[in-house]
């Protein structure tokens, strides 16, 4: 128990630190991961409108990827009516972070990434970023149950703890974590800006856990007069949710402060047919609190400061399994239990440019803790597991010359486990230099390599190219992209023993490995108004960790036996068929295959196809409609005392509207699962039915 109170002693005294050092430095975070960085400079910029004033100033607009001077310039006057406004593609100019780790047009980038924006989000009135997710290419989101509950993205096919998961740059992944994986269930979607799903292996730039890719999580940043907004909203399953929010940028300075609460009361998610005689279902109940800040602060005109703050406060009430002690058999236990997660994740970075900016210095510090606390009908006291990371970083960015941009990076990270009995701890240092080129902006190229000194199984190497060509006439992209990746031993398969099972851990595990690649191509017509494109995938995975019993003793450990193999395609089109009609579908065949088995792996549907049409028919209203099909797949159930079952496929359909009444008033509402459709992913848990949900937002200014 010492080490219990130790590490919450720890946590209290960073965030104490943390509240006293940030006002008096105003520190902002941008953070860098791999370093990407934490405030990166999104262009577009979130579409609002300041309100009226005689005299207005803006943002100076700076080189993507630089940090921003809030020194105000005068705003430029009113074009002229009569000048043509640019025509509307279907990708709008949208940039990306996470493939290059630099702000760079998604034109540009060989990488397959899908971007979810601020705008898709509050459109779609997605509330956690599983909703935000599911209908992105490649992934397949298993939740368990309604919201809150453990959520697994398994992305091209590959295992669910083989996604790295970054907040603002910051490795979110739990060390506690059996498996080293960020629960995305407790994950809100208010303060988000921009989603970045980064698909094919990218340890050679983001280290472990990216055999699968990566899933980027940009929040929003100050800019411009102050803002205050706030929303409410209720509906189904004893539904009420509020946000409120203050941002804005003034001189040298940038702040958004975010306040988020979910709550959901009676959420339906057992299965009738597994109740025993007589005994009623339990609607899961969740509460989550979320609190938000990111600051930047420009000192000088060289030194700017960057701070995040992120802290969440959740509680799920839902109902786990019992066992009957004469038969064995498992069932949905008749009183819930709970669980309670507190989440710190924190960065406090200074950039320091030299050579009128073509040299980029990032300095950075992230910590993040995890700690969780379980307990079930019976239990004497509750389980409770801590998880710390704690890391520093610095990285370059160097344009060598025009087009030619190289990041040089260096990292220590620590990370600890703490439990009742055990507390363990493991170092990684890692060193990684990336090229980014453009060639007659035709022609464009990203390398990297990686090479990771781990404590417990030493130094490990990867790479990644990835080349893109834009062929002149028919403006046609291909593209293409080889890599390896790498899951790193987690601290409880290494170190955490069930003796009582005879369980006992592996000290000497090494890092499941992968190499992957991509190729495919996009065709724009129409002056880009229509877009559409395919990508083949494959991934070959070794040195999977998997257990093993002795038929002896009858003891278990975990050894580097396993193998697969996954592929599949990515397919889309996309249209602007008018300024006010937009239609966009996705298709994804995924293979995943257990190849010393010869089995297909559990819960990958071999197909999954979205469409979604967003129409305006009406300035200040909106109109969505979304429909979902996952495939049939082979799963387990409730218990895994059936391992292998063919789970059969769903399709869902979604409605959005939104009215903007004035420029402070807009009022919405949603209809989920529009047709009542029951369905479990995964079997035994079932998913949301009918749903219904309305509220209004209001802001000072802008609030659509």
């Amino acid at each position: 128990m010492s080490s219990i109170s130790t590490a919450a002693k720890r946590r209290r005294i960073y965030l104490l630190a943390s509240s006293f050092l940030v006002p008096i430095v105003s520190l902002g975070i941008s953070a860098a991961n791999a370093q990407q960085s934490a405030s990166p400079d999104l262009l577009p910029a979130i579409e609002v409108r300041p309100p009226p004033e005689p005299k207005r100033t803006r943002v100076e607009p700076t080189t993507a990827g630089a940090p921003v001077s809030r020194r105000a310039v005068p705003a430029p006057t009113q074009q002229p009516p009569s000048e043509a406004k640019p025509t509307p593609t279907v990708n709008n100019g949208q940039v990306v972070v996470s493939p290059t780790a630099i702000v760079t047009p998604i034109e540009q980038v060989a990488s397959s990434v899908t971007v979810i924006t601020a705008k898709d989000i509050e459109r779609d009135q997605r509330r956690t970023v599983p909703d935000a997710l599911a209908t992105v290419p490649g992934l397949n989101v298993v939740q368990s149950g309604g919201p809150g509950g453990l959520t697994s993205v398994f992305m091209r096919g590959t295992n669910a703890n083989h996604t790295k998961i970054l907040i603002d740059g910051i490795d979110a992944s739990d060390p506690s974590n059996p498996a080293r994986v960020f629960d995305l269930g407790q994950l809100l979607t208010a303060d988000i800006q921009q989603i970045e799903v980064l698909r094919g292996p990218q340890s050679g730039l983001y280290g472990a856990d990216a055999i699968g890719g990566v899933i980027s999580i940009i929040t929003k940043k100050g800019e411009g007069p102050p803002r205050a907004t706030g929303m409410i909203e209720g509906g189904s399953f004893g539904t009420f949710n509020q946000t409120a929010a203050l941002s804005g940028s003034q001189d040298r300075f940038n702040y958004a402060l975010n306040v988020a609460h979910f709550r959901s009361t009676d959420t339906p998610v057992t299965p009738l047919e597994l109740l025993p005689p007589g005994q009623k279902a339990i609607g899961n109940n969740y509460d989550n609190m979320t609190y938000s800040t990111k600051l930047g602060a420009d000192v000088s005109e060289n030194l700017t400061l960057n701070s995040v703050i992120r802290y969440t406060d959740a509680t799920l009430r839902f109902t786990g399994d019992t066992f009957d002690p004469v038969t064995f058999a498992s069932f949905p236990a008749a009183a819930q239990s709970t669980q309670v997660v507190h989440q710190l994740f924190t960065r406090q970075e200074a950039i320091w440019s030299v050579l009128d900016g073509r040299i980029k210095n990032y300095f950075g510090v992230n910590y993040t803790n995890h700690w969780n606390s379980n307990i079930s009908p019976g239990d004497a006291a509750p389980t409770i597991t801590t998880g710390d990371r704690l890391k520093y970083d610095w990285h370059t960015v160097t344009q060598l010359a025009p087009y030619h941009t190289v990041i040089v990076g260096a990292e220590h990270e620590t990370e600890t486990l703490h439990t009742s009995t055990l507390s363990a701890q493991n170092v990684n240092k890692a060193g990684y230099v990336e090229l980014q080129s453009q060639f007659a902006n035709r022609l464009f190229l990203v390398e990297n390599v990686r090479q990771d000194d781990n404590d417990r199984f030493g130094e490990h190497p990867t790479y990644r190219l990835a080349p893109a060509v834009i062929v002149p006439f028919t403006e046609t992209k291909f593209k293409a992209s080889y890599g390896s990746g790498f899951k790193a031993p987690t601290l409880n398969q290494l170190f955490v023993n069930f003796p009582a099972f005879f369980f006992f851990a592996n000290p000497n595990l090494k890092p499941e490995e992968s190499v992957g690649y991509d190729a495919g191509f996009e065709q724009p017509l129409f002056n880009d108004r229509v877009r559409f494109g395919s990508t083949y995938f494959h991934n070959d995975i070794k040195n999977l960790i998997q257990s093993v019993s002795d038929p002896v003793t009858f003891s278990s450990t975990l050894v580097n036996i396993g193998r697969a193999t996954t592929e599949g395609s990515e397919s889309f089109v996309a249209a602007r068929i008018t300024d006010r009609v937009r239609v966009r579908a996705d298709y994804t065949f995924t293979r995943a295959v257990d190849i010393d088995a010869g089995l297909e792996l559990l819960r990958r549907p071999k197909e999954k196809w979205s469409a979604n049409v967003i129409w305006n028919p009406i300035d200040p209203l909106t109109l969505s409609a979304t429909v979902l099909h996952t495939g049939s797949f082979i799963d387990a159930n409730r218990d895994f005392s059936v391992p292998r079952l063919l789970a059969p496929g769903y399709t869902v359909v979604n409605f959005a509207a939104d009215y903007v009444i004035t420029d402070q008033v807009k009022v919405f509402g949603r209809i989920d699962n529009a047709f009542n459709v029951h369905y479990q992913n995964p079997t035994g848990f079932l998913q949301p039915g009918l749903g219904v949900f309305g509220g209004v937002r209001v802001a000072n200014y802008g609030v659509n």
